[in-house]
C-alpha cells in the first residue's frame, strides 16, 4: 500500500457533463499528470465525498475546478463547502460567457482564485498559464499534509486525555486538534461527527474511530491485539521492565513467547521522564526510550506482543496454564510469568476523582508537559518517579511544588535525585503537606493544601496536579488461584514456605523455585512480587531469571 506521504497532490475537476469532464481531465493529465493526481467527479456531492476521504487520509488537494451550471449543487455552492475541508486548495470556476457576472460575484463568496470561460482551446494559451500560476501559489503556502494519526477532542476531556496518553506511550505519532479550532472543525465535518462524539480518531489510512475503546483504538492504529497461536511455551502478563526482560530472554532462547499488555509496554518506568541510575547509561535515558528499545529487541528475537487485552483470570488445566481475557478470549501455554507491576494508589481528597484527566493526573502524563509552560505545577509524592517528573517539568513550568507528608525526601528518594532537585531554583519541596481538596469548573483550577505540622490550610491556584502516591498491585484476578500477601503482592519461592512446609495444594516433590508461585509453572517477577526491590534493574534481572526457571520447568514436563 502506498503511504500517504508518497501520494501526489490532487487536482480535482467537477462537471456534470461527461464529455466536458473527460476533456478537462485529458488536458490536465497531459501537462500535470507526472506530478499531480488528476481526479474528476460528475456531481458536487460525489466530489465532496472524495474530498472528505482525502481530508481524513491527510492527502493534499492543490486545485479545485468546478463547473458553474450543475444540477443539485452548482459550482459556487460546491466550492463554498469544499473550502471548509481544504482551505488551501486554489479554486477555479468554469463558466459560459452568459455566466460571467455570476462568476465575478462568486469571487467574494468563495474567495475564487480564477474563472475560466468555456471553451478554453487551445489549453496552452488559456488553461495551462492559469493552472501554472495557481500551482505555484499553492506550493508557496504552508499546507503540509498531516499523515500521522489525528485526534480531535475537548481540551478538558478525561477520555481525550486517556487516548492521547495511550498513543504516546505506545510510541505512535499523532496530531492533536481541539474540536472548536478551525482544523479540528474541518476534520469533524469530514468524519461526519459532532463535538459530542469526541474523541474522534483518524488513522493515517483515513479510517475514523468515534469514541473508541482502548481495544478498538489499538486495532485501528495498527497494534497487535490478538494472539497468532492458541498455545505457547511462555505467556508473559505485563509489559513493564520485568515482562520485557522475560520476553527478550525467552524469545532469544527459543521459547515460543507471547507478552500481553493492557495499555502500553514500559509500565510505570515507561512514564519516567529520565532514568539516570540504570546500568550502562551514564547520561540517562527516558522510560519511553528504554521501553521502546526493549520492545523492539523482543520483537527482533521473535516474541509476540499483544496490546490492549486485559487479563482477568488464570487457570491451571492439567499441564497447561490458561490466561483468560476480559472479552472472553483466552490463550494457553506451558508456563506463565506474572509481571503486572503496580499502579498508583487512589487519592482520597474530595474533587480528585472528578478532575482526573482534567487537570489531575496519576503518573507523569507526559502528553500534558507542553501545557505546563509558565504555570505552577503541583506534584504529590516523594519517590523517584515524583522527583524525575519534577526535574522534567521544571524546564517549562513557572514553579514546581513537590508535596510530601514526611519530614524530608531522604526516606523515599535516591540521593542523586535529591541533589538535583536542590540545585533547581524553581522546584520547591513542601514537607508535612498534603492535598485535602480540589475544585474548579470544567477542569481543575484550585487545590487546598494543609500543613500537617500546624493544621493551617491554604487554597492555591493550580491547573495541573500530578499524583505519585505509592503503589498497589492489581492482583484480584489471581484470587483463589495464586497465594498473595496481605497487601496483594504475589508470594513466591521461599516466601511460600511456612515452618519448612510447602504451600497447601503443592503436589510436587520439590519446593517452589525462587520466583515460582504457589501454582507450579506460574512464575512472578518485578514489582508485583512480594518483597521485591522496586527498581528497574532488579525487575529486568528477575524477568531474565524467570526464563531460566521456566527452562527448568519445561525440561521436566
Amino acid at each position: 500500500m502506498t503511504s500517504p506521504a508518497a501520494v501526489k497532490p490532487a487536482i480535482l475537476s467537477v462537471d456534470d457533463d461527461p464529455g466536458v469532464s473527460r476533456a478537462v481531465v485529458r488536458d490536465l493529465r497531459r501537462r500535470y499528470g507526472a506530478d499531480y493526481r488528476i481526479l474528476r467527479a460528475e456531481s458536487g456531492a460525489d466530489a465532496l465525498e472524495a474530498l472528505r476521504e482525502m481530508k481524513l487520509r491527510g492527502q493534499p488537494v492543490a486545485v479545485l475546478i468546478a463547473d458553474y451550471r450543475m444540477p443539485g449543487m452548482n459550482g459556487v455552492e460546491f466550492l463554498e463547502q469544499a473550502m471548509d475541508l481544504h482551505p488551501y486548495a486554489r479554486r477555479v470556476l468554469l463558466t459560459a460567457y452568459a455566466d460571467t457576472n455570476a462568476a465575478i460575484e462568486a469571487i467574494n463568496v468563495v474567495d475564487l482564485d480564477h474563472y475560466l470561460l468555456k471553451p478554453w482551446d487551445p489549453p496552452e494559451e488559456k488553461l495551462y498559464p492559469v493552472i501554472d500560476a495557481l500551482l505555484e501559489a499553492w506550493r508557496g503556502d504552508d499546507h503540509k499534509p498531516v499523515t500521522e494519526t489525528k485526534v480531535v477532542g475537548h481540551r478538558w476531556s478525561a477520555r481525550c486525555s486517556e487516548v492521547r496518553e495511550f498513543l504516546a506511550r505506545n510510541q505512535l505519532p499523532y496530531r492533536w486538534y481541539q474540536f472548536d479550532e478551525p482544523e479540528g472543525a474541518r476534520l469533524l465535518a469530514a468524519a461526519n461527527a459532532t463535538e459530542d462524539q469526541c474523541p474522534v480518531i483518524i488513522n493515517p489510512g483515513g479510517d475514523v474511530l468515534i469514541m473508541p475503546t482502548d481495544a478498538q483504538l489499538a486495532e485501528g492504529v495498527g497494534l497487535n491485539t490478538a494472539a497468532a497461536s492458541d498455545f505457547y511455551d511462555l505467556i508473559v502478563v505485563g509489559g513493564g521492565p520485568a515482562g520485557l526482560g522475560a520476553a527478550v530472554y525467552g524469545a532469544s532462547e527459543g521459547l515460543r513467547t507471547v507478552l500481553v499488555e493492557r495499555t502500553a509496554t514500559g509500565g510505570q518506568a515507561g512514564q519516567s521522564s529520565r532514568i539516570e541510575n540504570y546500568l550502562g547509561f551514564p547520561d540517562g535515558l527516558s522510560g519511553a526510550q528504554l521501553a521502546d528499545r526493549a520492545r523492539r529487541q523482543a520483537v527482533k528475537f521473535g516474541a509476540e506482543l499483544i496490546t490492549a487485552r486485559e487479563v482477568v483470570a488464570l487457570e491451571a488445566c492439567g499441564s497447561a496454564r490458561v490466561v483468560k481475557f476480559a472479552d472472553g478470549g483466552s490463550v494457553a501455554a506451558h508456563s506463565v510469568l506474572i509481571a503486572t507491576g503496580v499502579n498508583y494508589r487512589h487519592h482520597p481528597a474530595p474533587g480528585v476523582d472528578e478532575y482526573t484527566g482534567r487537570g489531575v493526573y496519576y503518573g507523569s502524563a507526559m502528553t500534558e508537559a507542553s501545557d505546563c509552560a509558565e504555570k505552577d505545577v503541583y506534584i504529590v509524592g516523594g519517590a523517584n518517579s515524583a522527583g524525575q517528573a519534577a526535574v522534567f517539568l521544571s524546564r517549562r513550568a513557572n514553579a514546581v511544588h513537590i508535596l510530601v507528608r514526611g519530614e524530608s525526601l531522604e526516606a523515599s528518594m535516591s540521593h542523586y535525585l535529591i541533589q538535583q532537585i536542590e540545585q533547581i531554583p524553581n522546584i520547591k519541596v513542601h514537607t508535612r503537606t498534603e492535598v485535602v481538596s480540589a475544585d474548579g469548573d470544567d477542569h481543575l483550577e484550585r487545590i487546598v493544601l494543609r500543613d500537617n505540622a500546624t493544621g493551617v490550610e491554604e487554597k492555591v491556584d493550580a491547573e495541573r496536579l500530578f499524583l505519585f502516591i505509592g503503589a498497589a498491585p492489581e492482583t484480584d484476578w489471581l484470587d483463589g488461584v495464586v497465594k498473595r500477601d496481605d497487601n496483594g503482592y504475589v508470594l513466591a519461592g521461599p516466601d511460600l514456605m511456612v515452618d519448612g512446609e510447602r504451600p497447601a495444594g503443592w503436589e510436587l516433590p520439590r519446593p517452589p523455585q525462587h520466583l515460582e508461585t504457589s501454582v507450579p509453572g506460574v512464575f512472578v517477577a518485578g514489582d508485583v512480587r512480594s518483597e521485591s526491590a522496586k527498581r528497574v534493574a532488579s525487575a529486568v534481572g528477575e524477568g531474565a531469571m524467570a526464563v531460566m526457571l521456566v527452562h527448568r520447568w519445561l525440561a521436566k514436563q
